[in-house]
């Protein structure tokens, strides 16, 4: 039986859902209920097939979902955390089109646009890299000497 996705979350008791951060932000915890409701569009022992429902504590009326394929164990924590990850993705990404024009393609088959995005991915991975190296150079520049007894 078909059902659209906003039509599986309003009859969940209230216990279904969890109260969890899915990691910092700019102000500190990232704080949301979740739930999740299996779904079965093929059934294997030992993969589940979830939709997840991140719902707004201060305006419950906002929901967002996700779809996960996982492990049959994986607990609503691990889904959240991963659900979580997608802020530090859509960042590295942002920095990447700024930084790398990683947007700035002007294409007209795939090979062109496979090279350009591959470069341009290449050369954020290599600013990364960077870095952090000199973040750990300027670290150990300014940190105290150590005295020995």
């Amino acid at each position: 039986m078909d059902h659209p996705v906003h039509d599986l979350f309003p009859s969940l008791p209230r216990q279904k859902w969890k109260r969890r951060s899915c990691g910092n932000g700019a102000h500190g915890p990232r704080v949301y209920d979740w739930a999740r409701v299996e779904v079965r569009p093929w059934h294997r022992e030992d993969r589940r097939h979830w939709v997840i429902a991140r719902r707004s504590v201060s305006r419950p009326q906002e929901i967002s979902y996700y779809i996960a394929y996982c492990p049959a164990e994986s607990t609503l924590d691990e889904l959240i955390r991963v659900a979580g990850s997608r802020w530090a993705v859509e960042e590295c990404f942002q920095t990447a089109k700024q930084e790398c024009g990683l947007d700035d393609y002007q294409v007209r088959r795939y090979p062109g646009w496979h090279r350009h995005i591959t470069l341009a991915m290449a050369a954020h991975a290599c600013l990364t890299v960077l870095r952090a190296r000199a973040l750990v150079t300027e670290k150990a520049e300014t940190d105290p000497p150590s005295s020995s007894p």
